[in-house]
C-alpha cells in the first residue's frame, strides 16, 4: 500500500538530515496518513479511505465528503475516490431531475 493520501494526493517527500557539523544524509518526510470512515450524504453510506489529517480537516471545512469531492480535481484523487465522485454526481443529478 503506497503512502499517498486518497483525497489530496499528498505523498512522500525527500530531503536531508543536517547534523550540527553540517553533514547531510538523505531522509524521507512521510505524510500523516490515517484510516478514516467518512459519511456520504448523497449515497447514504460510509466510506473508508486512507487520508492525511490535513485532508480530513479540509473535508470538514468544505461541508462533508460530497462537497469536497465535487470541488476537487480528478488528478489529485485516487481511483477509489474518482469512482466515488462519479457515483455522487450521478445521485445528485437524479435528485435534481
Amino acid at each position: 500500500m503506497s503512502r499517498v493520501c486518497e483525497l489530496t494526493g499528498k505523498s512522500v517527500m525527500s530531503g536531508n538530515n543536517v547534523s550540527h557539523a553540517m553533514n547531510k544524509t538523505r531522509r524521507r518526510f512521510l505524510p500523516n496518513l490515517t484510516k478514516a470512515t467518512l459519511l456520504s450524504d448523497a449515497l447514504g453510506q460510509s466510506v473508508g479511505l486512507r487520508i492525511s489529517t490535513h485532508a480530513l480537516r479540509s473535508v470538514e471545512h468544505n461541508g462533508g465528503l460530497d462537497n469536497f469531492l465535487l470541488k476537487s480535481r480528478d488528478e489529485n484523487l485516487s481511483l477509489k475516490a474518482r469512482r466515488l465522485k462519479k457515483q455522487i454526481k450521478k445521485k445528485v443529478a437524479e435528485k435534481a431531475a
